[in-house]
């Protein structure tokens, strides 16, 4: 057996309403550590304490939690706490990134091309997003998973409905214009300057319909690895997805989703601090394409487990 990890936690299912993805994103990640001679243990979050998480005796953990308690800080402050070192991006990175406004905010800030966006918590808000943004426009949970609390907003008939809708994932709304064209994603392994961008995935879901049926049940859903676009359009993206990637924080690994227009502009949308395993999943498309099988996929990522906060730092004047 390779003791190298130590004992291994590989944390899934958990309490968001991702939680039947992580389930299967879990188990083919414990499959492959376990293929690979790793002491590997599923850890149900959902089911069971940080209290029992804390005796377990991990010497490292994997996350494959989606959505809210897994992959936007609180579990990643947890382990700090507990001194266990886990993988993907830390607290603050974790929580930027699954605020898929907060997100925009610091994209815009650094240059980085993402669709026009509206703030959205009333309905009145919607009347000024289909001012300022047009039909259609797509209106989304932030705080949920890509396919999770979205509606596509085509006239003014739609406007009560898609905020009733959307609004019972979350108070706080993001309106965003619509994007006709390409759907791309970009998936990442690493940290700061050695973070490197996979090559482009493009979608092609039935009827440009890439919704979670589309996403994680159906086969019909095609996936075009490396997408067949311009070399130098195609270096172009890969490495903004890395610039945006490291202006968040993130480190570890995770995915960029794009959208490139009709006339080869390209708008980042949102990034995916613990992003699906399963076998509809795109980080391991884009890993294939580089030669890289799943279960050493799953090794380079453990691989890169680490508290993100310093424990070995002198204790100031008042806490000793």
């Amino acid at each position: 057996m390779n003791t190298d990890f130590g004992k291994v936690g590989v944390l899934y299912g958990g309490q968001s309403a991702e939680r039947p993805v992580s389930l299967v994103s879990g188990k083919g990640v414990y499959d492959a550590l376990i293929s690979k001679g790793i002491d590997a243990h599923l850890f149900d979050t959902g089911e069971r304490s940080l209290a029992e998480l804390a005796a377990a005796g991990f010497d490292r953990v994997f996350i494959a939690l989606h959505g809210r308690y897994g992959e936007d800080g609180s579990l990643q402050g947890a382990l700090e706490l507990l001194r266990i070192p886990y993988t993907g991006s830390g607290v603050m990175a974790s929580s930027l990134a699954m605020d898929k406004i907060m997100t925009k905010r610091i994209w815009s800030a650094q240059g980085i091309p993402t669709a026009p966006y509206c703030q959205v918590q009333t309905r009145e808000d919607m009347d000024a997003a289909s001012r300022t943004l047009g039909y259609p426009f797509i209106l989304k949970a932030p705080h949920e998973g890509s396919t999770l609390g979205l509606s596509k907003v085509t006239g003014p008939d739609g406007l009560s409905s898609a905020f009733e809708e959307v609004h019972a994932f979350d108070s706080e709304l993001l309106a965003e214009k619509f994007i006709e064209g390409r759907e791309l994603t970009v998936a990442i392994l690493g940290q700061g300057n050695q973070a490197r961008a996979f090559p482009v995935i493009e979608i092609v879901a039935p009827e440009g319909n890439y919704d979670f049926e589309h996403k994680y049940v159906s086969n019909d859903t095609q996936y075009h690895c490396p997408a067949s676009l311009p070399e130098a359009l195609a270096a172009q993206i890969r490495q903004t997805c890395e610039q945006a990637f490291v202006a968040v924080g993130c480190e570890g690994w995770g995915r960029v989703d794009v959208m490139l227009d009709r006339d080869h502009r390209y708008f980042l949308l949102e990034v995916n601090t613990s992003p699906g395993m399963t076998p509809h999943s795109l980080v391991p498309i884009g890993a294939k394409a580089e030669g890289m099988s799943y279960a050493d996929l799953c090794v380079q990522i453990l691989a890169q487990a680490s508290c993100k906060i310093r424990h070995d730092q002198p204790k100031t004047e008042t806490q000793l």
